[in-house]
């Protein structure tokens, strides 16, 4: 009876002591999720019955320097799918009623199976008001599938554009990885150009309506009544540099041509207009861009997607004659009583043709005035391969000159390390005839030579090339300006001043530009011919005005055409003309009487 008692007794405390501990387990659990934890258990909660539904915020429109809009927003409807409570034997239904190939819906929800099923994945933007008809009528049979309403971009001044703006397009996988606080899937993000350089500034921020949801995530109400929502803060408008109307006239004036055109503030750097042509149509990219019109741009022998303006290299022909020139002044080696002598060509090695000649003795005013070659074949053996060269890095040659856009090639300036590696120490000094007319292997973007004139027109000084000037605080609408770096040669004023007499005579005496002579402005410039081993060659202009106070540069490359003086020169005035007689040519504008009752809306004034 004791050991059975004992026994007892022993599997009462044992028991006792379970249950005790078992409580008290259970009573500090309840403790720690009640009092220690509670507030992450309230969000847990709220996770399961509170939606988060994205707000997307507005995104920055860009304005030209005289704030007429150039890129806007404007309203698209989005179709979208819930994959939580679709069907997807509805594919074939909506793939016919938005008209795209059988397999369209599977893939988008393919290459987002990675997210969570109950956030919408944005299906085709741009859907028209027929195929939002067809979804309202339809609703109550299409679970999971709605349509929300979006901004896309609208281009209203009507210039292109296309390789300085840049367009949006859907985030890619790549950059919801680095960037996955802030994208989601399907959110378009800048891609190239102003788009793509400025996103921080132009995204803005997202804002969040939150809604009940019963346990099958089904929407109930709001949470809270709304009072809780945050409410989403557009993008920064941004102020660009360019000049709308210079824009358009030389996107009117390179239609069918290939090459690219800049112009430039010299003064500041702000670009006035970029042009590269061909060009191709960014609204096509509002929308999801169709395989087609994507497959026509790679495919196009003419490469529209290229940018001629900031990536094309080419020789920049007889306006390289004016570095020379410079170099030569600011280190002595010439003055304007300096002359040498054209017989119609140089010898070194073999012959090299003045093409004009000959022009007898001349100084180096004359000299680029008459453009002579040989005149500039003997230039560069005096001031040295190298120090030619060095010179021409300080024009911002033979490197990135920083704009921001981004894409850009630095192009080429030869040395004689360059021919060592080529033909070895005893390399051909021959080739040094070619450079100092800017022919053989020098190469430079118009982008470059546009640096290069604004630079020769301001007297060695401006700053890093760019297109936006800052941004428009939302709340004050006051301009916040970015700062650029500034850009000083320190080359002599005189040697400045007496090549600039040059450019002046080359449109205003007896130069090889003198029809694009202006009576109402002092044109100042120089033409160049690049020659093209692949068929007819480059023309090329550089130039500015008012010659006393230069307000605009201009370089203008027109790919196989001719003579610079021919094709290029004649565009760079219209430009020049189009922003320095913007008043005068829009009097000249006279609206027909009878046609102004035909008018419908309001007439927007240029």
């Amino acid at each position: 009876m004791s050991e059975s008692g004992f026994a007892s007794t022993s599997r009462r405390t044992i028991l006792s002591f379970i249950l005790i501990s078992t409580f008290a387990v259970i009573s500090f659990r309840l403790f720690q999720m009640q009092i220690l934890q509670q507030e992450s258990y309230e969000e847990k909660s709220a996770d399961n019955s509170i939606k988060a539904i994205e707000q997307m915020p507005l995104r920055g429109v860009f304005f030209d320097r005289n704030m007429k809009v150039v890129v806007s927003n404007i309203p698209a409807y989005t179709l979208r799918i819930t994959s939580a409570y679709y069907n997807r034997s509805l594919n074939k239904i909506l793939e016919t009623v938005i008209d795209a190939d059988s397999g369209f819906i599977d893939k988008i929800l393919y290459n987002n199976r990675i997210y969570s099923k109950y956030i919408p994945i944005r299906i085709k933007r741009g859907i028209d008001f027929k195929v939002v008809s067809w979804l309202e009528e339809n609703s109550e049979h299409l679970n999971g599938v709605d349509y929300i309403v979006e901004m896309q971009r609208g281009y209203p001044s009507g210039i292109m554009g296309s390789h300085m703006f840049g367009y949006t397009k859907e985030v890619s996988p790549q950059q919801l990885m680095k960037e996955k606080e802030y994208y989601k899937p399907g959110d378009y993000v800048g891609h190239n150009g102003i788009e793509k350089t400025y996103e921080e500034y132009l995204r803005g921020i997202k804002g969040y309506n939150y809604i009940l949801v019963d346990s099958k995530r089904k929407e109930i109400g709001k949470y809270n009544d709304g009072t809780g929502d945050v409410a989403s803060i557009k993008g920064n408008d941004l102020l660009l540099s360019i000049d709308a109307d210079v824009q358009r006239i030389a996107e009117e004036e390179l239609k069918g041509k290939s090459g690219g055109v800049v112009a430039i503030e010299p003064r500041t750097g702000e670009i006035l207009a970029l042009v590269s042509a061909p060009e191709y149509d960014l609204t096509q990219f509002a929308y999801t861009t169709s395989k087609d019109f994507l497959n026509q741009l790679y495919t196009d022998p003419t490469k529209p997607l290229f940018n001629r303006a900031t990536m094309s290299v080419k020789p920049p022909g007889s306006t390289f004659k004016l570095m020379a020139a410079i170099a030569a002044l600011d280190m002595g080696i010439i003055t304007t009583e300096t002359t040498i002598y054209c017989g119609g060509g140089f010898t070194f090695g073999r012959f090299f043709k003045c093409h004009g000649g000959p022009h007898g003795s001349l100084n180096v005013i004359h000299a680029i005035e008459k453009s002579c070659n040989t005149f500039f074949y003997n230039l560069i053996y005096r001031i040295g391969l190298d120090k030619w060269q060095e010179y021409a890095k300080k024009f911002s040659f033979a490197g990135k000159t920083g704009i921001d856009i981004g894409e850009e090639v630095a192009g080429l300036i030869p040395n004689s390390k360059y021919y060592e590696k080529i033909y070895g120490e005893n390399w051909p000094r021959s080739i040094m005839a070619s450079l100092g007319i800017g022919q053989g292997e020098v190469s430079v973007t118009p982008l470059q030579l546009a640096i290069y004139v604004s630079l020769i027109a301001n007297n060695g000084r401006t700053f890093t090339p760019h297109i936006v000037k800052g941004y428009l605080d939302n709340n004050t609408r006051q301009l916040i300006p970015f700062q650029f770096k500034e850009i000083n040669l320190g080359i002599k004023q005189e040697a400045f001043d007496i090549v600039k007499q040059g450019m002046y005579l080359v449109v205003n005496g007896a130069g090889t530009a003198t029809w694009i002579k202006s009576k109402d402005i002092e044109i100042a410039g120089k033409t160049g011919t690049a020659q093209n081993p692949h068929g007819k060659d480059h023309a090329v202009f550089v130039g500015f005005a008012p010659f006393d106070n230069p307000q605009i540069a201009v370089a203008v490359v027109i790919e196989n055409v001719g003579f610079g003086s021919t094709y290029a020169a004649p565009i760079a005035k219209k430009m020049i003309e189009a922003y320095l007689l913007k008043d005068k040519l829009k009097k000249e504008k006279k609206v027909v009487p009878e046609l102004k009752d035909k008018i419908i809306g309001a007439v927007i004034e240029d």
